[in-house]
């Protein structure tokens, strides 16, 4: 049975001790500027997947990811020092999609702000099909039930409760 909220705690840890070790100790001119953003721990504790991003071109990042499987050896060994757990778990680097997914949206959101520009340029000078306000009112319902304008038929008005005697 595996303990998911100390799989997490590890997680949290190694992703901290990752992110010290590649600011303090390795001096490799490949590495960026790396962020580690999350890290992801099996639940039998033997793997971790660390998620990183780097600021830069695709040279950059392919630089960076180089320098990250070089100094793999020397992490891990950092990690199993800071954390103490009996089997140091192998670390596996992953490029995180977040940056690229959130361009995605921004121009996703640019083009639609643009279309709703368009849409009201369009509408500011648009004008009603037909009437202004489409919908009855009350007072045309009267008119229009009684079928006729001119006076009642015996030639005398209506009494007020507005039906005629029979």
């Amino acid at each position: 049975m595996t303990d998911t909220a100390r799989a997490r705690k590890l997680a949290d840890r190694i992703r901290v001790v990752v992110a010290e070790t590649l600011q303090r100790r390795i001096k490799d001119p490949r590495l960026g500027y790396v962020t580690i953003t999350d890290t992801r721990v099996t639940g039998d504790l033997r793997e971790a997947t660390v998620f990183y991003t780097v600021y830069g071109d695709d040279e950059e990042r392919a630089a960076s990811a180089a320098a990250l499987e070089s100094a793999k050896g020397v992490l891990r060994s950092e990690v199993g020092r800071q954390t103490g757990v009996r089997f140091t778990p192998s670390l596996a680097f992953v490029a995180d999609a977040l940056p690229d997914n959130a361009k995605t949206i921004d121009d996703l959101l640019a083009k639609a702000r643009a279309a709703d520009e368009e849409v009201r340029k369009a509408a500011t000078d648009a004008q009603y099909a037909g009437d202004a306000d489409p919908y009855r009112k009350p007072a045309d319902e009267d008119e229009d039930l009684d079928g006729d304008d001119g006076p009642e038929p015996d030639g005398g008005s209506r009494p007020e409760g507005g039906t005629s005697p029979a």
